[in-house]
């Protein structure tokens, strides 16, 4: 595994690849799709691409459930597609990651169909298999809803921690870990830049798969506490990089939801088991309640609360390592929408908010579509919605007593479906996603934020990117925006969120979500302004300084 400095420097860009670009009119986004926009992705800045899982897969769940580790879902192209984009990538300085898969697989895979076929078959040993009577083995329930057991006929149930689809592998047996070791190696040794690996805190489970207290009227449990970051999983961890990534230079990226932070150091420490790893404790700021239709958006909380999460996870991060930073990916909805209320959406806003997490500590992950300020689509029916996950908290809204126009709100508020909807190119048809007629719907408002208009536009979003990351790439000041240590600052403003940043030189990043304007002592002298949201940067009169709304600026500044 890569264990040098460099990457740290870079910048990564998620893609979706169903919604990026289509090659073929078929309405699909597809492989050859993303290797036509190489040059785009280069002109931004982008150092590693991370493509959501194209592998073989029914597409229960976006294809995070595979079917096949070692083929291309024919959907996105062939190999040899896969093979052109690896190449032509790395012709631009650009390395790809992709998506693995590793807590479940497809109930269409050929392990789990022989394991169904035959319980007394190699294969039956790779998933939690149990006999139980009239009633699942015990109370989990999936992160999808409903139990996270399925029976398959008779006395005989397996265990899904998310779509029954997805059953779960048994990292248990050595058999099966050797398998996934083979294949990881098989995909490395074609030139990967390395992985994003999901729902990797999951694989350890409780060992006898008891029942737990209930923790809710269903009389059922969330799957989190016997099944995320389980004592035990630092073993399975420390051979998976042994046996793969030790022998590559590559990058991991983990999702390790759950992960204390007392032990950080065990995941991306000197010795951890990956490089670097997505904290989602500010991100999931606003996702509380058991459905959508409960929730309240970080927005309506106070923003200290983000604040408060946002700085401890930067600093407790940086005692032992170095993070993976983003505000938006495909599990969510649009930033914006989470924490800008609705009547202040704006471009304003959303480089104000992009500044806000691109100058943190850690490798910035940009998800498609963010860095043209794209907001959330508008969903007119359950119909339009794609993703397993969005229809479930329908179901829930609706079993609660709720109008199908009140479920469908929740829906546009929080479903994922929000970030999957085709990349507007243009403002032509479709955005200029397809020739043909596309998956899903195109945003309603792609003639407003596309990338071939905002790349002619020196105020548009997009060239605010580029401006973000030439300065964080610059010589100058590369060592102290990628690398250097943070300091929160200002805490005495509730509407502010700002911080310092010090490596050779120092920086202070200021970000206010008032929609007044701030008067605001600033405790330090600023020697010039590198970026700022507005064309006019607000003078600085004996300490203090008034903010405009929304302002946000980087600032090369000595302290006082």
């Amino acid at each position: 595994m890569n264990r040098n400095e460099s990457w740290k420097h870079k910048i990564a860009y998620q893609i979706y690849p169903r919604s990026f670009c289509d090659s073929n009119g078929d309405g699909i986004g597809d492989l050859r799709g993303i290797t036509s926009k190489l040059d785009y992705l280069a002109d931004l800045g982008t150092d590693y691409i991370w493509i959501c899982p194209v592998y073989a897969s029914p597409m229960d769940d976006g294809g995070y459930d595979v079917s096949d580790y070692y083929s291309i879902n024919p959907m996105f192209g062939r190999m040899e597609d896969m093979d052109e984009l690896i190449a032509e990538a790395g012709k631009r300085g650009i390395k790809i990651l992709m998506d693995l898969v590793l807590n479940h697989c497809s109930d269409e895979h050929v392990w789990f169909r022989r394991a169904l076929a035959d319980p007394e078959c190699e294969e039956a040993s790779y998933f939690y298999f149990r006999e139980s009577h009239g009633a699942p083995p015990n109370n989990w329930r999936s992160m999808f809803g409903g139990s996270a057991w399925e029976n398959v006929g008779g006395d005989r149930w397996y265990l899904h921690l998310f779509s029954k689809k997805q059953p779960d592998l048994n990292w248990e047996n050595p058999k099966l870990r050797a398998k996934l070791y083979e294949m990881i190696n098989w995909w490395l040794d074609k030139g990967l830049g390395g992985f994003r690996i999901d729902a990797i805190t999951h694989i350890k489970k409780e060992p006898t798969l008891s029942s737990l207290p209930a923790d809710g009227p269903d009389g059922m449990v969330g799957c989190f506490a016997p099944t995320r970051n389980y004592p035990g999983i630092g073993d399975f961890l420390t051979e998976l990089r042994e046996q793969t990534f030790d022998k590559h230079d590559c990058i991991t990226v983990a999702e390790a939801a759950g992960v204390p932070y007392d032990q950080l150091g065990e995941y991306i420490g000197e010795n951890g088991y990956f490089s670097t790893l997505f904290d989602f404790s500010y991100s999931e700021l606003y996702n509380y309640g058991p459905g959508w239709h409960t929730c309240k958006s970080a927005w309506e909380w106070p923003i200290t609360d983000l604040r408060d999460k946002m700085f401890a996870s930067q600093l407790e991060t940086e005692k032992i390592g170095f993070g993976a930073v983003y505000f938006e990916n495909h599990d969510y909805p649009r930033a914006c929408e989470k924490f800008i209320p609705h009547e202040y959406q704006s471009e304003l806003t959303q480089k104000m908010l992009g500044t806000l997490f691109f100058f943190l500590r850690g490798i910035p992950f940009i998800y498609q579509g963010e860095e043209l300020g794209m907001t959330n689509t508008r969903f007119e029916s359950i119909d339009d919605v794609d993703d397993i996950s969005t229809k479930n908290h329908y179901r829930i809204a609706l079993a609660d007593g709720l109008t199908p126009q009140q479920a469908l709100k929740a829906v546009n508020r929080y479903s994922r479906d929000n970030g999957r909807v085709p990349f507007p190119w243009n403002a032509g048809k479709n955005g200029g996603f397809t020739s043909g007629t596309p998956w899903m719907k195109p945003h309603p408002d792609y003639i407003r934020f596309n990338a071939k208009d905002e790349a002619a536009d020196e105020g548009s979003v997009l060239n605010y990117y580029k401006k973000m990351i030439r300065l964080r790439k610059s010589a100058e000041y590369t060592e102290t925006l990628s690398t250097g240590s943070i300091q929160p600052i200002l805490l005495d403003y509730p509407d502010i969120i700002a911080y310092t940043r010090e490596g050779g030189r120092k920086a202070a990043v200021i970000c206010s979500f008032s929609p007044y304007p701030l008067a605001v002592k600033c405790g330090f002298s600023v020697n010039k302004a590198l970026i700022s949201n507005y064309p006019e940067i607000p003078a600085q009169e004996n300490g203090s300084v008034t903010l405009p709304p929304f302002f946000a600026g980087v600032f090369d500044i000595t302290e006082e």
